[in-house]
C-alpha cells in the first residue's frame, strides 16, 4: 500500500478547484451577443436598390437581461474578399458610441450605379462585444436615366384574335432574343419592367419566383424596375433570353369603359437590359430593340385580372425559351413610346405564392358540373392537373359564397367574369395554372373536365406580397380567434404590390379610407413597411397640382371628391411608419405635401374654421335593416360636416408632430394656433351644453372629438357617458359605428375606462358584429355587417375596412404590446394589459424592428400570471395588475428586488416597472382587484 501524499493530494485539489471554478465561471458567463438579420432599406440583402444612402439595420441576440447597445462598427466593402479582411475601402465607420440598431444612415464613398456592397458589423453592448456579423450584401441599381441603353419594345395594337372593347380579350405577348456570350463570366445582371406583368427566362430557366410582376403604380408618374443575378443561369457560348407579358394594370381591365373614370396606359411594353461582366474585365451589354422577336400567338389567348385568363396548351410553343428555337415567322417588335414614369427600383417585397391550400371537398352539382370548397377565402388562383383528349376545355369560374341551390353566388361581382379556360393538350397528365390574373374566392365550379375530378388534382395557391409574418396572437375566447383568423385571410388577400379593398369583384382598388388606422393593426400581422412607404409614393404622385389627394391611389379611378377622411390616410400612415418601425424618411419626404393638402382643403372648403366638404359620412354604419346597404335612419348616421372638422383638427395634430420632428418650429407653431381656432369652432357649432353631448348624439359624433383631444376637460367624463348610453341602450351593446368611427372605438372605450364594452364589442355573435360574421359561415372579413343579407351589389366578402382598430386593440390592449410615445419603432415597450372578465389568457408576440416582443398572460385561481419577453436593447413599462410593488414576484423573487426590474410608481391597480431586455416570469394576485 502506497503511502499518503499529502502535499501532492494538496496540490491536485487546488487545481481541481481552479478546473472547476473556471468551468462555474464559463457557465455563468454572459451569454454571448449574436447579430442577425441584417438589413438594407428593411430588406435582406436587396438587388438593384437606387437609394443612394441607404439605411442598415441588425437585431442584438441575447439571453441576458438588461443587454443595450452602447457602439456599433459597421464595415462595407466591395469585395467579399476585402470585407473578409476588414478592408471597408467603401464605408468603415469605425467604433461609433451610439444605441441606434435600426435605421443607420449609410455615410462612405458615393455609391454608383451597379455597385455591388458587402456589409457586416459589430456591436458593444452592456454586457459585452459581440462578433462580427455574417457578412450581407447589396446592390446599386440604374441609378441614373443614361444608364438605361435598352429601347422599349412592343406592339401598340391588337391582333386578329384579341378584342380591344369594354371586355377586352387581349393575347399574351412572347419575346426572345439570342446572343452569344464571350469569356468567363464574372457577374450576369437583368434590369427588367414588363407592362403590364412579365415572366422572364434566361435558356428555359425562369428567374425568380415572383409572380405578378411588375408592381402596379400610375406609369405615367413612376416606373419599378426589377433587378436579377442571372450569372447562374447565363453560359459560354449560345444564350436566349425570353419575356412573356401579360396586362395586368397597364392594359386596363376595362379599356373603353368610362374614359372620364377609368384611366388608360397603353398596350403592354417591354424594357429590359442584360449586362455581363466578364473575369478579363471586359462587359457586354445586351438590351431590348428592334432586334427581337415577338409574338402574341402562344397559348395565353386572353388575361384580364376582372375576367381571368384562357390557356390553349395546343398552341404551346415548345422550346421558345430557349437556344435554337425557329423564330422564322415571328415578328419584329416596334420600337414604342415609354410609359412616361420615372425609372425606379422597386424597395418593397415582390408578390409570390407563399401559401398553399388543399380543397376541402368537390360535390357533383348537376351531371358535368362541380363545385370545389377550399374552406377558406382567399386570394390566388387554382393550380390543375388534368388528363384529357387534345381540345377538351376545361372551365373553372370562381365565387365567395354558394346559392342554397349549392351554385355559385357571383351577383356581387358584379361584371367581373373571375373565369379561367384551359384547353387540353392531350399528352399525359398536365398541370396548369393562370399567372397573369387572380381571384378572390372559396368556391370553384369546375365543368369539361375529362373524367371525375378529385382533391388530390386542384391546390390553391395563396398569392400575396411576401411580407414576412409578425405577430401571432391567440385568447381563450373562441370567437376573438376566429375574428383573428378572418383578419389574417382577408389583410393577406388584399396586398397586392398596394393595398386593395378587395379580391374580387370589378373593383380593386387602392382605396385610402379602407387602410386609415387599419394599416396600423395590419403592422402587428404582417411586416408592411415598405409597402406602405412605396404607397405612399403613389399618393404623393396621385396629388394634383392645386394640392387635392384622390380617394383611390394611384388613380386608376379619378376620384377626387376632396374629403378629410380618406386622403388623411395619407397622414395617419406616415405617422404609422414612424412609430410603428422607427421611419422618419416618409414624414421628411412628404411633409410638404401633406401641408400642401391641408392648405388646398382649407382655402377651399374651410368656412369659419369649420370644413364643409365631406362625401363618405361615417361609411357602412349598421343600417337598421337588414336588407339595406346603408342607414337611412338620421339617428344612426354622423353629420359630414362635424366628421370633416374633426379629422382637419386630427391632421394638424399630426402634423405638428411631423413638423417638430422636423425642426419646423414656425410651422409648429402656426398648426397650434389654427387647432385652437378649429377647436373653438366646433365645440360653439357641435356641442350642445345642456345633453352633453355632439350634434345628434351618434357614437362616432361624441367618440371623436372626445378622442381627438377637442373636448373640453370638465365635459369628457359626461360625452363619454352619453357614449357609454348610446352603446348599452340605443345599440344595446353592438357596435353602431361605421367605417371612421370604428377606427378609434375600442381604444376609445378602453382608454376612457370601459374596456368591459370593448370586450362585449368584440366576442358578440349576433348582428351587427364581426362574431355576426364568423358565426355566419365568413373566414374573411365583409365589407358590411350585414353582408350576407344586403343588397348584392355592394357586399364583397373579403374587405377589412369595417376592422376599424379591432387588430390594434388585440395587440395594444389585450396582448399589451404597444410602441412608446416617444421611442419609435419599439425601442421602448408600453405593456399594460387589458384583463376583460371573461377572458382567461392572450398569448401573443411580435417580431419588432429590435426583435420578438412576446406577452403571455392567464388569470388562474385568482392569480394573475404573466410571461413576458423583450428583445435586446430595448426596455419596457410593465405594468401588472396588484395593489403594490410588494404584490408582485418574479422569478420566485419580490419584483422589486429582481434583477432587470426597477419599480418606477403605483399607477391606480397597476404597479408599473421599467424592465430590461431578457424573459420575465411575473405573478399577482387579484384578490381585491376590479376587472373589466
Amino acid at each position: 500500500m502506497k503511502q499518503f501524499d499529502k502535499a501532492k493530494y494538496t496540490g491536485w485539489m487546488i487545481m481541481l478547484i481552479l478546473a472547476c471554478m473556471i468551468i462555474v465561471s464559463q457557465g455563468m458567463a454572459a451569454a454571448p451577443v449574436q447579430l442577425q438579420n441584417l438589413r438594407c432599406e428593411m430588406l435582406n440583402n436587396p438587388q438593384g436598390i437606387d437609394a443612394v444612402h441607404p439605411r442598415l439595420s441588425w437585431q442584438i441576440m441575447s439571453s441576458e437581461r438588461n443587454v443595450l447597445q452602447t457602439a456599433y462598427q459597421i464595415i462595407v466593402s466591395s469585395t467579399p474578399e476585402k470585407l473578409a479582411a476588414g478592408q471597408g475601402d467603401l464605408w468603415d465607420s469605425h467604433k461609433t458610441q451610439s444605441g441606434e440598431s435600426i435605421m443607420i444612415d449609410y455615410a462612405g464613398q458615393p455609391l454608383l450605379s451597379r455597385k455591388a456592397c458587402y456589409w457586416k458589423v459589430k456591436v458593444w453592448t452592456t454586457t459585452g462585444e459581440s462578433d462580427w456579423s455574417k457578412p450581407a450584401y447589396w446592390s446599386m441599381g440604374l441609378l441614373h436615366s443614361a444608364d438605361w441603353k435598352a429601347k422599349w419594345i412592343g406592339a401598340e395594337h391588337g391582333f386578329a384574335w384579341d378584342s380591344v372593347s369594354k371586355f377586352s380579350r387581349l393575347s399574351a405577348r412572347y419575346y426572345r432574343k439570342e446572343f452569344q456570350s464571350g469569356s468567363t463570366i464574372k457577374r450576369a445582371t437583368a434590369y427588367i419592367i414588363g407592362l403590364g406583368h412579365y415572366q422572364l427566362y434566361v435558356n428555359g430557366s425562369q428567374i425568380g419566383d415572383q409572380v405578378l410582376a411588375e408592381m402596379p403604380t400610375d406609369y405615367t408618374k413612376s416606373v419599378q424596375y426589377n433587378t436579377f443575378d442571372v450569372t447562374a443561369q447565363v453560359k459560354k457560348g449560345n444564350n436566349a433570353i425570353a419575356a412573356v407579358l401579360g396586362n395586368g394594370r397597364y392594359f386596363t381591365m376595362r379599356p373603353k369603359y368610362k374614359p372620364k373614370k377609368v384611366k388608360e396606359f397603353g398596350f403592354p411594353k417591354l424594357l429590359l437590359q442584360l449586362e455581363l461582366e466578364y473575369t478579363n474585365g471586359t462587359k457586354q451589354i445586351i438590351t431590348s430593340d428592334a432586334s427581337w422577336k415577338m409574338t402574341a400567338d402562344g397559348p395565353i389567348r386572353s388575361n384580364n385580372e376582372y375576367d381571368g385568363e384562357e390557356y390553349n396548351a395546343t398552341k404551346e410553343l415548345a422550346g421558345w425559351n430557349k437556344v435554337g428555337y425557329n423564330d422564322r415567322n415571328w415578328l419584329k417588335p416596334e420600337i414604342v413610346p415609354a410609359p412616361g414614369g420615372e425609372l425606379v427600383a422597386q424597395m418593397s417585397e415582390y408578390i409570390k405564392v407563399n401559401q398553399t391550400l388543399k380543397p376541402k371537398s368537390i360535390t357533383e352539382l348537376k351531371p358535368g358540373t362541380y363545385i370545389m370548397d377550399m374552406g377558406q377565402n382567399f386570394s390566388g388562383w387554382v393550380q390543375m392537373k388534368v388528363k384529357g383528349k387534345r381540345g377538351n376545355k376545361v372551365t373553372l369560374k370562381y365565387a365567395e359564397t354558394l346559392q342554397k341551390d349549392g351554385s355559385l353566388y357571383i351577383a356581387n361581382l358584379r361584371d367581373a367574369k373571375v373565369t379561367d379556360v384551359y384547353t387540353v393538350r392531350g399528352q399525359g397528365t398536365e398541370v396548369w395554372h393562370p399567372i397573369f390574373v387572380f381571384h378572390g374566392f372559396r368556391y370553384v365550379s369546375i365543368t369539361g373536365y375529362p373524367g371525375k375530378p378529385g382533391t388530390d388534382d386542384f391546390e390553391g395557391q395563396v398569392v400575396y406580397d411576401a411580407l414576412p409574418n409578425t405577430g401571432h396572437f391567440e385568447t381563450s375566447n373562441d370567437i376573438i380567434n376566429q375574428v383573428y383568423h378572418n383578419a389574417y385571410w382577408g389583410i393577406l388577400s388584399n396586398y397586392k404590390g398596394m393595398p386593395v379593398d378587395c379580391p374580387q369583384r370589378n373593383e380593386r382598388m387602392p382605396w385610402l379610407g379602407d387602410r386609415a388606422t387599419g394599416s396600423l393593426g395590419e403592422s402587428f400581422v404582417f411586416d408592411n413597411e415598405k409597402l406602405y412607404a412605396s404607397w405612399l409614393n403613389d399618393i404623393e404622385q396621385a396629388q394634383t397640382a392645386e394640392g387635392s389627394i384622390p380617394d383611390v391611389a394611384p388613380a386608376y379611378w379619378n376620384y377626387y371628391s376632396d374629403n378629410m377622411t380618406w386622403p388623411g390616410t395619407y397622414l395617419l400612415i406616415a405617422d404609422m411608419l414612424y412609430k410603428q418601425y422607427g421611419d422618419m424618411k416618409p414624414i421628411e419626404e412628404h411633409y410638404p405635401s401633406m401641408k400642401k393638402w391641408l392648405s388646398y382643403m382649407q382655402a377651399k372648403y374651410a368656412k369659419n374654421y369649420i370644413m364643409t366638404k365631406d362625401k363618405y359620412g361615417d361609411w357602412c354604419v349598421p343600417p337598421e335593416s337588414l336588407e339595406l346597404i346603408h342607414a337611412k335612419d338620421s339617428n344612426r348616421t354622423t353629420n359630414g360636416e362635424l366628421i370633416a372638422t374633426a379629422y382637419w383638427y386630427r391632421m394638424l395634430f399630426l402634423m405638428k408632430r411631423f413638423a417638430k420632428l422636423l425642426n419646423k418650429q414656425d410651422d409648429a407653431k402656426e398648426f397650434t394656433a389654427l387647432s385652437a381656432k378649429i377647436r373653438d369652432a366646433f365645440n360653439a357649432k357641435f356641442f350642445n351644453k345642456q345633453t352633453q353631448q355632439y350634434d345628434n348624439g351618434t357614437v362616432t359624433a361624441n367618440l371623436l372629438p372626445l378622442y381627438f383631444d377637442i373636448t373640453p376637460e370638465p365635459d369628457r367624463k359626461a360625452v363619454f357617458n352619453n357614449i357609454v348610453k348610446r352603446e348599452t341602450t340605443t345599440d344595446q351593446g353592438h357596435i353602431a359605428t361605421g367605417v371612421i368611427g370604428t377606427q378609434w372605438l375600442m381604444r376609445g372605450l378602453t382608454e376612457y375606462g370601459r374596456p368591459d364594452l370593448a370586450y362585449q364589442l368584440a366576442t358578440n355573435t349576433d348582428y351587427p358584429s364581426w362574431g355576426y360574421m364568423a358565426q355566419h359561415g365568413a373566414t374573411t372579413i365583409w365589407e358590411l355587417w350585414n353582408g350576407d343579407t344586403a343588397n348584392p351589389s355592394m357586399n364583397s366578402g373579403n374587405h377589412i375596412m369595417l376592422l376599424g382598430d379591432l387588430i390594434t386593440w388585440y395587440y395594444q390592449n389585450l396582448a399589451a404590446i404597444k410602441v412608446g410615445i416617444d421611442k419609435p419603432g419599439f425601442k421602448q415597450v408600453i405593456m399594460k394589459p387589458t384583463i376583460p372578465a371573461g377572458l382567461n389568457f392572450v398569448k401573443a408576440s411580435y417580431q419588432t424592428p429590435y426583435g420578438l416582443v412576446k406577452s403571455e398572460w392567464e388569470k388562474k385561481s385568482n392569480q394573475f400570471n404573466w410571461h413576458i419577453t423583450i428583445p435586446a436593447n430595448c426596455t419596457a413599462l410593465v405594468s401588472i395588475p396588484a395593489t403594490s410593488a410588494d404584490g408582485v414576484s418574479e422569478g420566485g423573487k419580490k419584483a422589486n428586488a429582481t434583477t432587470g426590474l426597477k419599480f418606477i410608481k403605483q399607477d391606480g391597480q397597476m404597479a408599473m416597472f421599467e424592465a430590461g431586455s431578457g424573459s420575465y416570469d411575473f405573478k399577482s394576485d387579484l384578490t381585491g382587484l376590479e376587472t373589466k
